[in-house]
């Protein structure tokens, strides 16, 4: 009927019965805000997201992906496009005796009691398992406390081809001894930092300030050199701690290194062990 008005049933919206020229248009303005809405945040994503480098590098990375030395070091790193090699290779030094022997310990103990009181089979051996098991816990727990993990270690596969012809024999103790678990030690490179940065000493610093080692890397430098880098958390510390400090460094960390310091992020500082062994020099 023209003119007239009824309700579609099962429909959310009133039909109007009108000529289509005068008929009016009925649009659902939940729907209307929801696209306006959609539309705002496209434009919110699309200036977060293209907005221009500030000159300082990104420091967020949506997703995960090969890192190379280019972009993660702001102090001569290669600018080659290398690739972190992976470290997955099982070895000894990066497995917790405190974990191995609190577990064994604690699996001997709990057996031995269960065969004891006849809760588990076995109980001609439950003697032997609780004279073993006790004295396994308390080595675990011992060693456990006295724990110092090893520190994540970054290799770059153009390091890696450099590390065995060009890392002084020093710079590689240097890298197993922190990416091993240790034990009874404060803290890695603990006699090192003590002599650097001098413990109490006149011209020193509180032993409460010394720099934490976070991480090391393995790069590789413009000119081809090998790099350890020595990724140092300084809360209580500046720039110009590390760097009235650099022949120290260079001393303590030679002969055939030069060392060169610099800071990474918020409290963190680096310190540059290069090696001046030159590669094209020596023996394959």
């Amino acid at each position: 009927m023209p003119g007239g008005a009824t309700v579609c049933s099962g429909h959310r919206f009133l039909c109007l019965l009108l000529p289509d020229s005068t008929r009016p248009r009925l649009t659902n303005p939940t729907t209307t805000t929801r696209s306006r809405s959609s539309v705002s945040v496209q434009l919110q994503y699309s200036k977060l997201f293209l907005k221009p480098n500030n000159g300082f590098g990104s420091k967020l990375s949506l997703t995960p992906r090969a890192a190379d030395s280019s972009t993660t070091q702001p102090l001569g790193a290669s600018t080659n496009n290398t690739t972190l090699v992976p470290d997955d290779d099982f070895s000894i030094s990066k497995v917790s005796f405190g974990v191995i022997g609190l577990g064994v310990g604690v699996t001997l103990l709990s057996y031995g009691f269960g065969a004891y009181f006849n809760i588990l089979p076995g109980s001609e051996w439950s003697a032997l398992m609780l004279t073993y098991g006790f004295p396994l816990a308390i080595i675990g727990m011992a060693l456990k406390y006295a724990e110092l993990k090893p520190v994540p270690c970054l290799t770059y596969s153009d390091a890696q081809r450099l590390q065995d012809k060009c890392a002084t024999p020093i710079l590689k103790q240097v890298k197993s001894d922190v990416t091993r678990y240790r034990y009874g030690d404060e803290q890695h490179l603990d006699e090192a930092l003590k002599r650097i940065f001098q413990y109490g000493q006149g011209g020193g610093i509180p032993r409460r300030s010394a720099p934490v080692l976070q991480m090391i890397r393995e790069e590789v430098t413009q000119d081809g050199k090998y790099v350890l880098v020595l990724v140092f958390e300084a809360k209580a510390l500046q720039l110009s701690d590390f760097e009235k400090r650099q022949a120290k460094f260079t001393s303590f960390f030679g002969p055939g290194v030069t060392a060169e310091v610099g800071k990474s992020e918020k409290d963190l500082y680096e310190v540059r062990l290069i090696s001046n062994t030159d590669p094209s020099a020596s023996p394959s």
